[in-house]
C-alpha cells in the first residue's frame, strides 16, 4: 500500500487504525513474523478478545491480512501478517488527499441533520 493508492477516506481509516498504541504493537509484531491469534496475544500480553478487535480494525484498514490454515493436529488457525505499506505523508499529499474526502465529519453530519 502506497499513499498514492489511497483516497482521503482510506487514509483517514489507516491513520485511525494506527492511532492506537495496541494496534501499533500488533503491526510491529506481525511485521516481524506472521503469527496466529493465541500466540500473538501471549506475546503482546493482551486478551485474545481484545486482540481480535484490534486485528479486525487493522484488517479493515488494509494494514494486515489473514489466512485460515489447519494445523497438524487438525485445529483451524488464523494467521496474520502485515501488508507492506509506505506512507510518505507530506503537506502536498495531505492537500491532494483532503480533496477526495467524502466522509462527513461529526459536525457536518449534525448540521446536515438540522442540529445546531
Amino acid at each position: 500500500m502506497n499513499l498514492s493508492d489511497l483516497t482521503g477516506d482510506e487514509l483517514t481509516k489507516v491513520l485511525a487504525a494506527l492511532s492506537n498504541p495496541h494496534r501499533l504493537r500488533v503491526v510491529a509484531a506481525v511485521a516481524r513474523e506472521r503469527n496466529y491469534v493465541s500466540r500473538l496475544a501471549r506475546e503482546l500480553r493482551i486478551s485474545r478478545a481484545l486482540l481480535q478487535v484490534h486485528l479486525r480494525k487493522l484488517e479493515s484498514a488494509g494494514l494486515v491480512t489473514s489466512t485460515l490454515e489447519v494445523s497438524e493436529d487438525g485445529k483451524a488457525m488464523k494467521y496474520y501478517e502485515v501488508v507492506p505499506f509506505d506512507l510518505d505523508l507530506t503537506p502536498r499529499s495531505v492537500i491532494r488527499l483532503a480533496e477526495t474526502i467524502t466522509v462527513a465529519t461529526e459536525e457536518e453530519a449534525g448540521q446536515a441533520g438540522g442540529e445546531r
